[in-house]
């Protein structure tokens, strides 16, 4: 039987939030303190080592990342680090948790972060509804540069670094990293054209690290415990937790931290409670609206970046939403293409276009029953045209469900 293992959020229910003595008698900020006697080279090379992946859910190796942010140079010698907490992919709720019931946990990662690829200053991009989280992180600021963790000198270093929040108005569209960019800037959100990255070009023409709220909280850990004893957890390719968000048809939704490895039927059935009296699996989407659907087929394997993709699913950000046999797939699909439709920021015609006619599809077949082999094979090819010439990844999302409702529900949609 799998069991939580929480790492990430090891201190939930056990501190006041509010608290730093809370968080420093809990062990917190000596990882931090720890690895700025280290130097940044080394830091990274731990990370490398423990095969971290990015949390947000893209999987890109979290120290190659860093190691890319700390080798690029600038005349100005200035970097900046960025956390991406606008948590906007439906479903998902994790970053919320750690920053309302942890929020030291992160700044404590960041300041980590910050020292391995030389930035002094850093940016919380966080979506301006989580009340709570802004106001929890806020309060963790400032009390840790009351005791003198952030600012000038920290841990009796010569290391300067400090940090802010910055609020995003609602666009699904800035949580992909250049997007985010655009809008700390002060400009509408609009997607910039990749290359250069983040690394290269990023906030005002400067070399800038963005990682995810979860991804930047397991930091600390790896410098504490180090890479050998990270890369025990999981699975070889998939290596240490995930916070899971499971939702819709069980009897115990809610955030669940596991070992990588998990499978989607332990997901469901332990941690989620099982399905709701009355009630039979028909599908679960994994990964929310830019996620892949999977019928009972693959409940037995293992939930990792690797494992999934054989099934031609994604693991994301690890939401898992559960549809019961009275749910009408053609209907969720819909719900799907009309959030697409919504958020596209409408900069390139592709997504701007193809949104709408995916949305128009939909609603022909739920209307006037088009005949559903022609309607599925036609959706995929609008969002296959959509993802090889879209600017960014919300053109390139609805290719993903739609793919997975071809390969698992074609008889059945």
């Amino acid at each position: 039987m799998a069991r939580e293992n929480r790492i990430v959020l090891k201190n939930y229910g056990k501190i006041d939030p509010e608290s730093i003595d809370d968080y420093i008698s809990a062990g917190g900020y000596k990882a931090a303190g720890k690895a700025l006697k280290w130097q940044p080279v080394e830091i990274i090379d731990e990370i490398v080592k423990s095969k971290l992946r990015g949390r947000g859910g893209a999987g890109f190796s979290t120290g190659l990342k860093k190691r890319f942010t700390h080798e690029a140079m600038h005349e100005s010698g200035k970097k900046y680090l960025v956390c991406n907490a606008d948590e906007g992919e439906p479903g998902t709720f994790k970053d919320r948790i750690i920053m309302e019931n942890d929020p030291h946990r992160l700044i404590e990662g960041m300041i980590i972060a910050g020292y391995a690829i030389g930035a002094e200053r850093a940016y919380i991009y966080i979506r301006g509804e989580y009340y709570k989280s802004v106001e929890m992180l806020q309060k963790a600021i400032d009390d840790a540069r009351a005791r003198g963790f952030l600012g000038s000198n920290i841990f009796g270093s010569s290391f300067l670094f400090d940090m802010e929040i910055r609020l995003g108005a609602g666009s699904y569209l800035c949580g992909e990293e250049l997007t985010l960019i655009e809008s700390l800037e002060g400009k509408r959100g609009y997607p910039r054209i990749k290359p250069p990255f983040p690394a290269e070009k990023g906030l005002d023409g400067l070399p800038t690290l963005v990682n995810n709220v979860e991804t930047l909280s397991t930091i600390p850990t790896i410098v504490e415990k180090g890479a050998k004893w990270y890369t025990r957890l999981g699975t070889e390719n998939s290596p240490g937790t995930k916070i899971f968000t499971i939702s819709g048809d069980v009897n115990n939704p809610g955030f669940y931290e596991i070992e990588l490895g998990v499978t989607l039927r332990e997901l469901i059935y332990e941690f989620g409670g099982g399905m709701k009296k009355g009630k039979k699996l028909q599908s679960v989407l994994i990964g929310g609206a830019a996620g892949t659907f999977v019928d009972e087929t693959v409940l037995d394997t293992p939930m990792g970046f690797d494992s999934l993709k054989e099934k031609g699913a994604v693991l994301g950000s690890g939401a898992v939403m559960v549809l019961g046999d009275d749910k009408s797939l053609p209907e969720v699909t819909k719900s799907i293409l009309e959030f697409f439709k919504h958020e596209s920021c409408g900069k390139c015609v592709p997504c701007r276009v193809g949104t709408t006619q995916l949305v128009n599809m939909i609603n022909e077949y739920i209307t006037n029953g088009k005949k559903k082999d022609d309607l599925l094979n036609q959706m995929v090819a609008e969002a296959d045209f959509m993802a090889k010439t879209s600017l960014c990844p919300l053109g390139q999302s609805p290719i993903l469900p739609l793919r997975s409702l071809q390969r698992y529900f074609a008889d059945t949609f």
